[in-house]
Protein backbone atom coordinates (compact mmCIF):
# COMPACT_ATOMS: atom_id res chain seq x y z
CA UNK A 1 0.00 0.00 0.00
CA UNK A 2 2.86 2.40 0.97
CA UNK A 3 4.61 1.55 -2.59
CA UNK A 4 1.27 2.68 -4.19
CA UNK A 5 1.00 5.35 -2.62
CA UNK A 6 4.92 6.72 -3.62
CA UNK A 7 3.97 5.77 -6.69
CA UNK A 8 0.55 8.10 -7.02
CA UNK A 9 2.68 10.43 -5.69
CA UNK A 10 5.47 10.81 -7.79
CA UNK A 11 3.22 10.45 -10.80
CA UNK A 12 1.55 13.55 -9.65
CA UNK A 13 4.78 15.56 -9.18
CA UNK A 14 5.62 14.23 -12.31
CA UNK A 15 2.12 15.88 -13.60
CA UNK A 16 1.71 18.82 -12.23
CA UNK A 17 4.95 20.53 -10.73
CA UNK A 18 4.92 23.74 -8.99
CA UNK A 19 8.43 24.68 -8.93
CA UNK A 20 9.01 27.98 -10.93
CA UNK A 21 4.95 27.50 -12.05
CA UNK A 22 5.71 24.72 -14.43
CA UNK A 23 3.48 22.23 -15.58
CA UNK A 24 4.67 18.61 -16.93
CA UNK A 25 3.36 16.07 -18.72
CA UNK A 26 7.34 15.16 -19.85
CA UNK A 27 7.45 11.32 -21.13
CA UNK A 28 3.82 10.43 -20.88
CA UNK A 29 3.40 8.79 -23.74
CA UNK A 30 0.44 10.28 -24.84
CA UNK A 31 -1.42 10.19 -27.94
CA UNK A 32 -3.17 13.53 -28.05
CA UNK A 33 -5.24 13.41 -31.24
CA UNK A 34 -8.48 16.04 -30.37
CA UNK A 35 -9.87 18.54 -28.22
CA UNK A 36 -11.63 15.56 -26.32
CA UNK A 37 -8.36 13.62 -25.76
CA UNK A 38 -6.82 17.08 -24.18
CA UNK A 39 -9.42 18.02 -21.68
CA UNK A 40 -7.93 17.17 -18.57
CA UNK A 41 -5.26 18.90 -19.80
CA UNK A 42 -6.82 22.11 -20.76
CA UNK A 43 -8.43 22.54 -17.56
CA UNK A 44 -5.75 22.33 -15.53
CA UNK A 45 -3.91 24.44 -17.40
CA UNK A 46 -6.67 26.82 -17.16
CA UNK A 47 -6.81 26.60 -13.56
CA UNK A 48 -2.92 26.83 -13.11
CA UNK A 49 -2.63 30.39 -11.91
CA UNK A 50 0.73 32.29 -12.45
CA UNK A 51 1.73 29.69 -15.33
CA UNK A 52 5.34 30.21 -16.73
CA UNK A 53 6.42 26.54 -18.35
CA UNK A 54 4.51 24.14 -19.83
CA UNK A 55 6.41 20.78 -20.65
CA UNK A 56 4.76 18.83 -23.27
CA UNK A 57 7.93 16.30 -24.18
CA UNK A 58 7.46 12.75 -25.10
CA UNK A 59 3.61 13.15 -26.24
CA UNK A 60 2.31 12.96 -29.72
CA UNK A 61 0.40 16.54 -30.31
CA UNK A 62 -2.18 16.54 -33.52
CA UNK A 63 -3.85 19.90 -34.87
CA UNK A 64 -6.85 19.47 -32.90
CA UNK A 65 -5.59 19.43 -29.72
CA UNK A 66 -3.22 21.60 -30.41
CA UNK A 67 -5.75 24.36 -30.87
CA UNK A 68 -6.99 23.02 -27.66
CA UNK A 69 -4.14 23.30 -26.21
CA UNK A 70 -3.23 27.07 -27.28
CA UNK A 71 -7.11 28.14 -26.37
CA UNK A 72 -6.16 27.65 -22.82
CA UNK A 73 -2.51 29.55 -23.39
CA UNK A 74 -4.49 32.73 -24.60
CA UNK A 75 -4.75 34.12 -20.94
CA UNK A 76 -1.14 32.82 -19.54
CA UNK A 77 0.43 36.30 -19.85
CA UNK A 78 3.03 35.36 -17.52
CA UNK A 79 4.27 32.79 -19.48
CA UNK A 80 8.02 32.41 -20.42
CA UNK A 81 9.23 28.94 -21.05
CA UNK A 82 8.30 26.22 -23.83
CA UNK A 83 9.91 22.84 -23.79
CA UNK A 84 8.09 21.33 -26.37
CA UNK A 85 10.78 18.99 -28.15
CA UNK A 86 9.81 15.54 -29.15
CA UNK A 87 5.96 15.87 -29.25
CA UNK A 88 5.10 15.03 -32.96
CA UNK A 89 6.10 11.33 -33.21
CA UNK A 90 3.84 9.42 -35.86
CA UNK A 91 2.88 13.04 -37.47
CA UNK A 92 2.22 13.96 -40.86
CA UNK A 93 5.04 16.52 -41.61
CA UNK A 94 1.88 18.26 -42.94
CA UNK A 95 0.06 18.47 -39.33
CA UNK A 96 3.21 20.24 -37.52
CA UNK A 97 3.35 23.83 -39.11
CA UNK A 98 -0.53 24.48 -38.34
CA UNK A 99 -0.38 23.00 -34.52
CA UNK A 100 2.90 25.27 -34.22
CA UNK A 101 1.07 28.31 -35.50
CA UNK A 102 -1.73 27.83 -32.92
CA UNK A 103 0.71 27.36 -30.16
CA UNK A 104 2.59 30.54 -31.11
CA UNK A 105 -0.44 32.08 -32.02
CA UNK A 106 -1.82 32.24 -28.20
CA UNK A 107 1.39 32.91 -26.80
CA UNK A 108 1.35 36.21 -28.75
CA UNK A 109 -2.25 37.09 -28.20
CA UNK A 110 -1.20 35.99 -24.14
CA UNK A 111 1.36 39.13 -24.26
CA UNK A 112 3.53 36.27 -23.45
CA UNK A 113 7.29 37.07 -22.71
CA UNK A 114 9.57 33.95 -23.77
CA UNK A 115 12.88 33.10 -21.99
CA UNK A 116 13.10 28.89 -23.78
CA UNK A 117 11.71 27.65 -26.52
CA UNK A 118 12.78 24.12 -27.26
CA UNK A 119 11.30 21.99 -30.26
CA UNK A 120 14.16 19.67 -30.41
CA UNK A 121 13.75 16.43 -31.94
CA UNK A 122 10.69 17.30 -33.76
CA UNK A 123 11.31 16.44 -37.33
CA UNK A 124 9.44 19.32 -38.86
CA UNK A 125 11.88 20.25 -41.82
CA UNK A 126 11.76 23.69 -43.14
CA UNK A 127 8.20 24.15 -43.11
CA UNK A 128 8.36 23.43 -39.14
CA UNK A 129 10.56 26.73 -38.69
CA UNK A 130 7.90 28.32 -41.27
CA UNK A 131 5.15 27.30 -38.23
CA UNK A 132 7.78 29.58 -36.10
CA UNK A 133 8.74 32.25 -38.24
CA UNK A 134 5.58 34.71 -36.69
CA UNK A 135 6.12 33.81 -33.57
CA UNK A 136 10.27 34.55 -33.53
CA UNK A 137 9.20 37.47 -35.20
CA UNK A 138 7.02 38.24 -32.26
CA UNK A 139 7.06 40.71 -29.21
CA UNK A 140 6.55 37.26 -27.46
CA UNK A 141 10.69 36.47 -28.55
CA UNK A 142 11.71 39.69 -27.77
CA UNK A 143 13.10 38.54 -24.32
CA UNK A 144 13.98 35.03 -25.91
CA UNK A 145 17.17 33.75 -24.32
CA UNK A 146 17.92 29.86 -25.37
CA UNK A 147 16.71 28.38 -28.52
CA UNK A 148 16.38 24.88 -29.04
CA UNK A 149 16.47 23.32 -32.54
CA UNK A 150 18.29 20.08 -32.44
CA UNK A 151 17.66 17.45 -34.41
CA UNK A 152 14.76 19.01 -36.49
CA UNK A 153 15.91 18.60 -40.11
CA UNK A 154 15.81 22.14 -41.24
CA UNK A 155 17.90 21.99 -43.65
CA UNK A 156 19.68 25.09 -45.74
CA UNK A 157 15.95 26.52 -46.39
CA UNK A 158 14.77 25.73 -42.60
CA UNK A 159 18.18 27.94 -41.64
CA UNK A 160 17.63 30.70 -44.00
CA UNK A 161 14.21 31.38 -42.44
CA UNK A 162 15.09 31.35 -38.80
CA UNK A 163 18.21 33.29 -39.94
CA UNK A 164 16.02 36.07 -41.52
CA UNK A 165 12.90 35.96 -38.32
CA UNK A 166 16.29 35.94 -36.08
CA UNK A 167 17.31 38.99 -37.85
CA UNK A 168 14.02 41.16 -38.00
CA UNK A 169 13.14 40.20 -34.38
CA UNK A 170 16.48 41.69 -33.25
CA UNK A 171 15.74 44.88 -35.64
CA UNK A 172 12.32 45.34 -34.36
CA UNK A 173 13.31 44.77 -30.51
CA UNK A 174 15.93 47.20 -31.00
CA UNK A 175 13.84 49.75 -32.22
CA UNK A 176 11.52 49.55 -28.76
CA UNK A 177 14.89 49.66 -26.89
CA UNK A 178 14.97 46.09 -25.66
CA UNK A 179 17.11 44.12 -28.57
CA UNK A 180 17.21 40.56 -28.92
CA UNK A 181 19.81 38.91 -26.56
CA UNK A 182 20.34 35.71 -27.55
CA UNK A 183 22.06 33.54 -25.21
CA UNK A 184 22.10 29.29 -26.02
CA UNK A 185 21.61 28.07 -29.47
CA UNK A 186 20.97 24.83 -30.24
CA UNK A 187 21.04 23.52 -33.54
CA UNK A 188 22.76 20.14 -34.03
CA UNK A 189 22.08 17.36 -36.54
CA UNK A 190 19.97 19.55 -39.00
CA UNK A 191 21.93 19.71 -42.39
CA UNK A 192 22.38 23.54 -42.53
CA UNK A 193 25.39 22.91 -44.75
CA UNK A 194 27.06 26.18 -45.62
CA UNK A 195 24.44 28.63 -46.80
CA UNK A 196 22.55 27.97 -43.63
CA UNK A 197 25.34 28.12 -41.29
CA UNK A 198 25.97 31.51 -43.16
CA UNK A 199 22.62 32.94 -43.07
CA UNK A 200 22.40 32.48 -39.34
CA UNK A 201 26.27 33.35 -38.74
CA UNK A 202 24.77 36.93 -39.61
CA UNK A 203 22.28 36.95 -37.26
CA UNK A 204 24.62 36.18 -34.64
CA UNK A 205 26.91 38.30 -35.34
CA UNK A 206 23.94 41.42 -35.22
CA UNK A 207 22.84 39.91 -31.79
CA UNK A 208 26.48 39.24 -30.24
CA UNK A 209 24.62 37.66 -26.74
CA UNK A 210 25.29 34.99 -27.07
CA UNK A 211 26.99 32.16 -24.46
CA UNK A 212 26.61 29.04 -25.97
CA UNK A 213 26.73 27.48 -29.45
CA UNK A 214 25.85 23.95 -30.72
CA UNK A 215 25.84 23.36 -34.05
CA UNK A 216 27.39 19.35 -34.42
CA UNK A 217 26.86 17.54 -37.31
CA UNK A 218 25.56 19.88 -39.75
CA UNK A 219 27.61 19.36 -42.79
CA UNK A 220 29.00 22.84 -42.62
CA UNK A 221 32.42 23.57 -44.71
CA UNK A 222 35.13 26.20 -44.68
CA UNK A 223 33.13 28.59 -45.87
CA UNK A 224 30.28 28.32 -43.22
CA UNK A 225 32.60 27.61 -40.75
CA UNK A 226 34.83 30.65 -41.71
CA UNK A 227 31.35 32.75 -41.43
CA UNK A 228 30.44 31.15 -38.35
CA UNK A 229 33.81 32.40 -37.05
CA UNK A 230 33.47 36.18 -38.27
CA UNK A 231 30.20 35.86 -35.88
CA UNK A 232 31.76 34.47 -33.60
CA UNK A 233 34.18 37.32 -32.55
CA UNK A 234 31.30 39.59 -32.04
CA UNK A 235 29.70 37.61 -29.20
CA UNK A 236 32.68 38.21 -26.62
CA UNK A 237 30.93 36.33 -23.66
CA UNK A 238 30.68 32.87 -25.14
CA UNK A 239 31.97 30.13 -23.08
CA UNK A 240 30.93 26.87 -25.06
CA UNK A 241 31.22 26.35 -28.70
CA UNK A 242 30.52 22.56 -29.89
CA UNK A 243 30.51 22.62 -33.79
CA UNK A 244 31.40 18.71 -33.56
CA UNK A 245 31.23 16.54 -36.70
CA UNK A 246 31.28 19.74 -39.11
CA UNK A 247 34.36 19.74 -41.69
CA UNK A 248 37.05 22.70 -41.00
CA UNK A 249 39.79 21.79 -43.13
CA UNK A 250 42.80 23.84 -42.31
CA UNK A 251 41.28 27.08 -43.47
CA UNK A 252 38.34 26.92 -41.26
CA UNK A 253 40.00 25.98 -38.38
CA UNK A 254 42.88 28.62 -39.25
CA UNK A 255 39.62 31.29 -39.08
CA UNK A 256 38.13 29.40 -35.88
CA UNK A 257 41.67 30.16 -34.38
CA UNK A 258 41.75 34.04 -34.96
CA UNK A 259 38.50 33.98 -33.58
CA UNK A 260 38.71 32.25 -30.14
CA UNK A 261 41.42 35.38 -29.93
CA UNK A 262 38.30 37.44 -29.45
CA UNK A 263 36.76 34.81 -26.46
CA UNK A 264 38.60 35.04 -23.42
CA UNK A 265 35.82 33.74 -21.55
CA UNK A 266 35.43 30.83 -23.50
CA UNK A 267 35.31 27.30 -21.34
CA UNK A 268 34.65 24.56 -23.74
CA UNK A 269 36.05 24.51 -27.66
CA UNK A 270 34.76 20.83 -29.14
CA UNK A 271 35.94 20.89 -32.60
CA UNK A 272 36.17 17.08 -32.36
CA UNK A 273 35.91 15.35 -35.86
CA UNK A 274 36.22 18.49 -37.79
CA UNK A 275 39.15 17.37 -39.67
CA UNK A 276 41.43 20.45 -38.62
CA UNK A 277 44.41 18.84 -39.81
CA UNK A 278 47.96 19.54 -38.46
CA UNK A 279 48.08 23.21 -39.34
CA UNK A 280 44.71 24.27 -37.98
CA UNK A 281 45.99 22.02 -34.94
CA UNK A 282 48.72 24.53 -34.00
CA UNK A 283 46.65 27.86 -35.14
CA UNK A 284 44.45 26.57 -32.12
CA UNK A 285 47.79 25.61 -29.80
CA UNK A 286 48.86 29.25 -29.96
CA UNK A 287 45.08 30.71 -29.24
CA UNK A 288 44.94 28.89 -26.44
CA UNK A 289 48.88 29.49 -25.29
CA UNK A 290 48.13 33.08 -25.79
CA UNK A 291 45.21 33.32 -24.03
CA UNK A 292 41.75 31.68 -23.25
CA UNK A 293 42.74 31.72 -19.56
CA UNK A 294 39.51 29.81 -18.22
CA UNK A 295 39.52 27.32 -20.47
CA UNK A 296 38.10 23.91 -19.01
CA UNK A 297 37.05 21.44 -22.42
CA UNK A 298 39.27 21.02 -25.75
CA UNK A 299 38.26 18.48 -28.22
CA UNK A 300 40.17 17.93 -31.23
CA UNK A 301 39.64 14.31 -31.46
CA UNK A 302 39.72 12.49 -34.92
CA UNK A 303 40.80 15.66 -36.76
CA UNK A 304 44.01 13.72 -38.73
CA UNK A 305 46.11 15.45 -35.96
CA UNK A 306 49.94 14.70 -36.19
CA UNK A 307 52.51 13.97 -33.62
CA UNK A 308 53.87 17.11 -33.68
CA UNK A 309 50.61 18.95 -33.68
CA UNK A 310 49.28 17.12 -30.96
CA UNK A 311 52.42 18.08 -28.81
CA UNK A 312 52.07 21.65 -29.59
CA UNK A 313 48.51 21.65 -28.04
CA UNK A 314 49.71 19.59 -25.26
CA UNK A 315 52.11 22.85 -24.85
CA UNK A 316 49.36 25.23 -25.11
CA UNK A 317 47.14 23.84 -22.64
CA UNK A 318 50.44 23.00 -19.70
CA UNK A 319 49.44 26.25 -17.73
CA UNK A 320 45.77 26.14 -18.11
CA UNK A 321 45.16 25.50 -14.63
CA UNK A 322 40.51 25.19 -15.15
CA UNK A 323 41.32 22.93 -17.77
CA UNK A 324 39.50 19.61 -16.82
CA UNK A 325 39.05 17.85 -20.17
CA UNK A 326 41.33 17.45 -23.42
CA UNK A 327 40.68 14.97 -26.44
CA UNK A 328 43.02 14.13 -28.79
CA UNK A 329 41.61 11.36 -29.78
CA UNK A 330 42.45 9.43 -33.24
CA UNK A 331 46.06 11.33 -33.54
CA UNK A 332 48.05 9.74 -36.42
CA UNK A 333 51.77 9.04 -35.05
CA UNK A 334 53.87 8.36 -37.28
CA UNK A 335 55.26 4.61 -35.78
CA UNK A 336 52.21 3.33 -34.16
CA UNK A 337 48.78 3.53 -33.52
CA UNK A 338 48.36 6.38 -30.29
CA UNK A 339 44.50 5.39 -30.84
CA UNK A 340 44.98 1.96 -29.20
CA UNK A 341 46.12 3.33 -25.94
CA UNK A 342 43.74 6.18 -25.66
CA UNK A 343 40.24 4.88 -27.05
CA UNK A 344 38.31 1.52 -26.69
CA UNK A 345 36.06 2.24 -29.71
CA UNK A 346 38.42 3.35 -32.39
CA UNK A 347 37.61 2.12 -35.82
CA UNK A 348 38.05 2.83 -39.84
CA UNK A 349 38.83 6.03 -40.88
CA UNK A 350 35.93 7.51 -42.99
CA UNK A 351 36.39 8.74 -46.03
CA UNK A 352 35.47 12.58 -46.35
CA UNK A 353 33.53 13.13 -49.43
CA UNK A 354 32.22 16.24 -48.79
CA UNK A 355 35.74 18.14 -48.20
CA UNK A 356 36.74 16.79 -51.25
CA UNK A 357 33.76 18.09 -53.12
CA UNK A 358 34.21 21.41 -51.40
CA UNK A 359 37.97 22.34 -51.78
CA UNK A 360 39.37 20.56 -54.64
CA UNK A 361 41.93 22.53 -54.84
CA UNK A 362 43.42 22.14 -51.08
CA UNK A 363 47.40 21.13 -51.59
CA UNK A 364 47.65 17.72 -52.17
CA UNK A 365 49.80 17.01 -49.02
CA UNK A 366 46.97 17.16 -46.76
CA UNK A 367 45.05 14.55 -47.89
CA UNK A 368 44.61 11.46 -45.91
CA UNK A 369 47.32 8.60 -46.80
CA UNK A 370 45.12 5.73 -46.36
CA UNK A 371 47.96 3.11 -46.76
CA UNK A 372 49.78 4.80 -43.60
CA UNK A 373 46.91 3.96 -41.43
CA UNK A 374 46.24 0.80 -42.32
CA UNK A 375 49.82 0.55 -41.53
CA UNK A 376 49.46 1.81 -38.16
CA UNK A 377 46.16 0.02 -37.48
CA UNK A 378 47.80 -3.15 -38.44
CA UNK A 379 50.48 -2.73 -35.50
CA UNK A 380 47.62 -3.15 -33.17
CA UNK A 381 47.63 -6.94 -32.03
CA UNK A 382 45.09 -8.91 -29.97
CA UNK A 383 46.41 -11.47 -27.49
CA UNK A 384 45.24 -15.10 -26.84
CA UNK A 385 45.06 -16.24 -23.04
CA UNK A 386 42.96 -18.61 -21.48
CA UNK A 387 40.72 -18.64 -24.60
CA UNK A 388 40.09 -15.24 -24.28
CA UNK A 389 40.94 -11.90 -26.73
CA UNK A 390 43.05 -9.38 -24.69
CA UNK A 391 43.65 -5.84 -26.04
CA UNK A 392 47.26 -5.12 -25.73
CA UNK A 393 48.05 -1.36 -25.23
CA UNK A 394 51.44 -0.21 -27.83
CA UNK A 395 54.82 0.04 -25.77
CA UNK A 396 56.13 2.05 -28.59
CA UNK A 397 58.50 4.85 -27.42
CA UNK A 398 56.73 7.70 -29.50
CA UNK A 399 53.85 6.88 -27.68
CA UNK A 400 55.64 6.66 -23.93
CA UNK A 401 57.28 10.11 -25.02
CA UNK A 402 54.49 11.59 -25.66
CA UNK A 403 52.44 11.04 -22.57
CA UNK A 404 55.14 11.40 -20.43
CA UNK A 405 55.74 14.81 -22.17
CA UNK A 406 52.29 15.54 -21.57
CA UNK A 407 51.70 14.55 -17.87
CA UNK A 408 54.67 16.31 -16.43
CA UNK A 409 53.56 19.38 -17.91
CA UNK A 410 49.96 19.16 -16.58
CA UNK A 411 50.13 16.29 -14.20
CA UNK A 412 46.98 14.49 -15.10
CA UNK A 413 46.95 12.24 -18.31
CA UNK A 414 45.74 12.38 -21.75
CA UNK A 415 42.35 11.72 -23.04
CA UNK A 416 41.30 9.52 -21.12
CA UNK A 417 37.74 10.96 -20.08
CA UNK A 418 36.84 9.43 -16.99
CA UNK A 419 33.36 9.50 -14.85
CA UNK A 420 35.37 8.70 -11.45
CA UNK A 421 31.53 7.82 -10.31
CA UNK A 422 31.64 5.31 -12.48
CA UNK A 423 33.83 2.39 -10.13
CA UNK A 424 34.95 0.27 -13.13
CA UNK A 425 35.49 3.35 -15.88
CA UNK A 426 37.78 4.34 -13.01
CA UNK A 427 39.35 1.12 -12.90
CA UNK A 428 39.89 0.71 -17.03
CA UNK A 429 41.58 4.18 -16.77
CA UNK A 430 43.99 3.39 -14.38
CA UNK A 431 45.45 0.18 -15.83
CA UNK A 432 45.83 2.05 -19.11
CA UNK A 433 47.62 4.71 -17.76
CA UNK A 434 50.06 1.76 -15.76
CA UNK A 435 50.34 -0.20 -18.65
CA UNK A 436 53.33 2.31 -20.48
CA UNK A 437 54.77 2.11 -16.70
CA UNK A 438 58.78 1.71 -17.43
CA UNK A 439 60.79 1.06 -14.20
CA UNK A 440 63.99 1.85 -15.60
CA UNK A 441 62.93 5.08 -16.93
CA UNK A 442 62.39 7.78 -14.03
CA UNK A 443 60.89 10.20 -16.46
CA UNK A 444 58.46 7.70 -17.35
CA UNK A 445 57.40 6.30 -14.07
CA UNK A 446 57.10 9.39 -12.58
CA UNK A 447 54.93 10.70 -15.16
CA UNK A 448 52.36 7.52 -14.86
CA UNK A 449 52.11 7.44 -10.84
CA UNK A 450 51.62 11.15 -10.80
CA UNK A 451 49.19 10.71 -13.61
CA UNK A 452 47.53 7.86 -11.64
CA UNK A 453 47.73 9.62 -8.00
CA UNK A 454 45.51 12.48 -9.71
CA UNK A 455 42.84 10.31 -10.93
CA UNK A 456 42.35 7.97 -8.12
CA UNK A 457 42.72 10.94 -5.36
CA UNK A 458 39.74 12.83 -7.14
CA UNK A 459 38.27 9.02 -7.16
CA UNK A 460 38.38 8.70 -3.86
CA UNK A 461 37.38 11.74 -2.30
CA UNK A 462 34.08 12.18 -4.39
CA UNK A 463 31.38 10.72 -2.14
CA UNK A 464 29.69 8.79 -4.58
CA UNK A 465 32.70 6.62 -5.42
CA UNK A 466 32.47 3.20 -4.20
CA UNK A 467 35.40 2.02 -3.40
CA UNK A 468 35.34 -1.64 -3.33
CA UNK A 469 33.73 -1.60 -6.81
CA UNK A 470 36.65 -0.30 -7.86
CA UNK A 471 38.51 -3.17 -6.44
CA UNK A 472 36.46 -5.14 -7.73
CA UNK A 473 36.88 -4.25 -11.08
CA UNK A 474 40.11 -4.39 -11.13
CA UNK A 475 40.39 -8.18 -9.54
CA UNK A 476 38.15 -8.59 -12.60
CA UNK A 477 40.24 -6.99 -15.43
CA UNK A 478 43.86 -8.30 -14.08
CA UNK A 479 41.60 -11.89 -14.20
CA UNK A 480 41.77 -12.53 -10.74
CA UNK A 481 38.07 -13.34 -10.19
CA UNK A 482 35.82 -14.02 -13.20
CA UNK A 483 32.54 -11.36 -14.39
CA UNK A 484 29.19 -12.59 -14.63
CA UNK A 485 28.82 -9.39 -17.23
CA UNK A 486 31.76 -11.48 -19.45
CA UNK A 487 34.39 -9.07 -19.32
CA UNK A 488 37.56 -9.78 -21.08
CA UNK A 489 40.27 -8.95 -19.08
CA UNK A 490 43.49 -6.90 -20.11
CA UNK A 491 46.85 -8.41 -20.64
CA UNK A 492 48.24 -8.04 -17.08
CA UNK A 493 51.83 -6.30 -17.98
CA UNK A 494 54.55 -5.19 -14.95
CA UNK A 495 53.39 -1.78 -15.17
CA UNK A 496 50.28 -3.21 -14.05
CA UNK A 497 51.33 -4.27 -10.71
CA UNK A 498 54.29 -1.92 -9.81
CA UNK A 499 51.98 0.88 -10.13
CA UNK A 500 48.98 -0.99 -7.73
CA UNK A 501 52.33 -1.52 -5.39
CA UNK A 502 52.82 2.26 -5.47
CA UNK A 503 48.93 3.36 -4.99
CA UNK A 504 48.54 0.93 -1.76
CA UNK A 505 50.92 2.85 0.00
CA UNK A 506 49.34 5.94 -0.51
CA UNK A 507 47.20 7.64 1.99
CA UNK A 508 44.05 8.23 -0.16
CA UNK A 509 43.85 4.21 -0.88
CA UNK A 510 41.19 2.40 1.77
CA UNK A 511 43.63 0.29 4.44
CA UNK A 512 39.88 -2.15 4.21
CA UNK A 513 40.64 -2.48 0.64
CA UNK A 514 44.23 -3.92 1.17
CA UNK A 515 43.35 -7.36 2.69
CA UNK A 516 41.65 -7.94 -0.33
CA UNK A 517 43.88 -7.36 -2.68
CA UNK A 518 46.29 -9.65 -0.70
CA UNK A 519 43.74 -12.15 -0.67
CA UNK A 520 43.78 -12.89 -4.51
CA UNK A 521 47.34 -11.62 -4.85
CA UNK A 522 48.16 -14.61 -3.03
CA UNK A 523 46.99 -17.36 -5.28
CA UNK A 524 48.43 -18.65 -8.26
CA UNK A 525 47.52 -16.84 -11.84
CA UNK A 526 48.27 -17.47 -15.19
CA UNK A 527 47.93 -14.03 -16.31
CA UNK A 528 50.11 -13.29 -14.10
CA UNK A 529 53.30 -15.29 -15.28
CA UNK A 530 55.50 -12.91 -16.73
CA UNK A 531 55.12 -10.40 -13.82
CA UNK A 532 57.04 -12.64 -11.40
CA UNK A 533 59.17 -9.77 -9.72
CA UNK A 534 56.44 -7.33 -9.83
CA UNK A 535 53.58 -9.81 -8.60
CA UNK A 536 56.31 -10.54 -5.61
CA UNK A 537 57.20 -6.90 -4.75
CA UNK A 538 53.43 -5.69 -4.91
CA UNK A 539 52.80 -9.07 -2.28
CA UNK A 540 54.96 -7.83 -0.15
CA UNK A 541 53.83 -3.98 -0.18
CA UNK A 542 50.32 -5.26 0.86
CA UNK A 543 51.97 -7.55 3.66
CA UNK A 544 53.63 -4.81 5.01
CA UNK A 545 50.67 -2.27 4.31
CA UNK A 546 48.78 -4.80 6.17
CA UNK A 547 50.37 -5.39 9.27
CA UNK A 548 51.25 -0.79 9.67
CA UNK A 549 47.47 -1.07 9.92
Amino acid sequence: MATDIVAQLADSLAQTGVEEGELSYKGQGRKLNDAQSVEEMVKEIQDFEGLKALRLEGNTVGVEAAQAIAKALETKSEFKRCYWSDMFTGRLRSEIPPALNSLGDALMLAGARLTVLDLSDNAFGPDGVKGIENLLRSTACYTLQELRLNNCGMGIGGGKILAASLIQCHKKSSAESTPLSLRVFVAGRNRLENDGATALAQAFQLMGSLEEVHMPQNGINHPGVTALATAMQHNTGLRILNLNDNTFTERGAIAMAQALKHLRSIQVINFGDCLVRPAGAKAIAETVSEGLPILKELNLSFGEITEDAALAVAQAVKDKDQLEKLDLNGTNLTKSSLTVFFSDDEGEPEDDDEDEDEDEEEDDDEDVDEEEIEEEEEEEEEVESNGNKLRTFSSDVTVKCFLCEYVMQTNWFLCVQVDVTDASKTAEAFLKIASVYKEENNDIKNAVLDSIDALLKKAFTTPSFQGYSFVSSLLVLLGLIKSEDKVKPVLVVPGHLHALEHVVRQDYFPKESVAVLEAFMSRNNKAMESCGNAKRGLQSTLQRVQSES
